[in-house]
């Protein structure tokens, strides 16, 4: 399971969240990517359930999930291999924000962005992070009333979201911006909210997560044995034990994987690292939901639905959510590949910045070409290592 201004290293997990966005219009049909709300619910196809529950989780999922307009008109187009009938590739924009209560709507950034590929073949999934601190090029944006500028690619939200751009101008900005720096363009997005993530999980019951480097938690403690967010446990006034996230693979409570998800301080490669601890944290969710016996259960997948639809906000750009389940039955947790920018290291301008290296470069290219099979033969090393 980066997900401007203010607080530039804010990739927080939420404890609370705000009252949603204003809700758009709706969009004419149910859309594929609620399926993505529940990543592994894909996977129900091969678990023999059968077309009466399928219908029960298209039905369930319609529901369940706000739907927005994250891309504003900027969805990938059939020159660029947009397909309305699922036959080529997919790409998704997944960004995180940590939208806490006491934080306006239009003070959020993306701390945490990563494009979802599948190929056309319908049974590959890469994940490809985007550093938060990369230097970008933002494009004039009418909506928010923003002339343009650069800055770091976390900013765009923020941009995005201000003069009631809300969270849709904030997705929307950030959409053009990645297309602009990278040529990448999407078919759907979702805004992820963490808090949302952390009741996904424990619907859940925990998930494996393996931890490879020794790290202490910059944004919890605990208090009398219970974890709470710092700022909350200042005002008990009451001593506090540092969390730290020890070597070892184990499974983990929602809170606790979301905080090691969130932790680059004192990491190794530290925001690469944090990267690669969240893509890890999103295979571990699907992986989860499609090896526990949630997917055969109707009243399992219902429970795991509600926390899910608490988690996201979806643009999906016109397909029937039916046509997506049928087309990408193929697609399994197993097959999730995670992908490091940068090769997972600090590429610097010198001004606190980072630039996109060739590789990289080439990497974005051959996503947007659907070669992301071919690119990694020659370039192993851009495989992250899941332990």
């Amino acid at each position: 399971m980066t997900l401007a201004p203010p607080r530039p290293d804010a990739a927080r997990a939420v404890e609370v969240k705000p009252a949603p966005p204003p809700v758009r219009k709706k969009r004419r049909d149910p859309l594929w990517a609620k399926l993505i709300v529940v990543l592994g619910a894909v996977l129900m196809m091969t678990a023999g359930v059968g077309i009466v529950g399928t219908k029960y989780l298209i039905s369930a999922a319609s529901s369940a999930v706000t739907q927005d307009d994250l891309l504003g008109g900027t969805q990938k187009t059939t020159q660029e291999g947009g397909d309305s009938k699922l036959k080529g590739p997919i790409d998704i924009l997944l960004m995180g924000v940590d939208a806490r209560k006491r934080w306006a709507v239009d003070d959020l950034r993306a701390d945490t962005i990563i494009a979802l590929h599948i190929s056309a073949s319908h049974d590959q999934a890469y994940l490809v992070s985007i550093p938060r601190d990369t230097e970008m090029r933002f494009p004039a944006f009418a909506k928010a009333k923003y002339p343009g500028g650069v800055g770091k690619a976390n900013e765009a939200f923020f941009h995005g979201a201000q003069n009631g751009g809300g969270w849709s101008g904030g997705a929307q900005l950030m959409a053009q911006t990645i297309k602009a720096n990278t040529g990448m363009s999407f078919d759907g997005a979702a805004i992820i909210d963490f808090n949302g993530f952390k009741s996904v999980i424990d619907a859940l019951h925990g998930v494996r997560m393996c931890v490879d480097q020794r790290v202490k938690s910059h944004h919890m403690v605990y208090v009398d044995g219970k974890p709470m967010y710092l700022a909350d446990a200042r005002k008990t006034g009451k001593p506090q034990k540092t969390i730290w996230h020890e070597v070892g693979c184990r499974n983990m409570e929602g809170w606790e994987a979301l905080d090691y998800s969130r932790q680059r301080y004192g990491l190794r490669n530290g925001d690469y690292d944090r990267q690669r601890h969240q893509q890890q944290l999103i295979k571990a969710i699907a992986k989860k939901a499609s090896s526990s016996g949630i997917l055969t259960s109707p009243t399992k997948v219902a429970r795991l639905i509600k926390a899910a639809g608490k988690a996201f906000v979806l643009d999906t750009g016109g397909v029937p959510v039916a046509d997506f389940i049928f087309g990408l039955k193929g697609v399994a947790a197993n097959d999730m590949v995670l992908l490091r920018t940068n090769q997972g290291t600090f590429a610097g301008n010198g001004a606190g910045r980072e630039t996109i290296t060739a590789e990289s470069q080439a990497m974005f290219t051959a996503v947007k070409q659907d070669k992301l099979a071919t690119f990694i033969v020659s370039h192993p090393a851009v495989i992250a290592n899941e332990k």
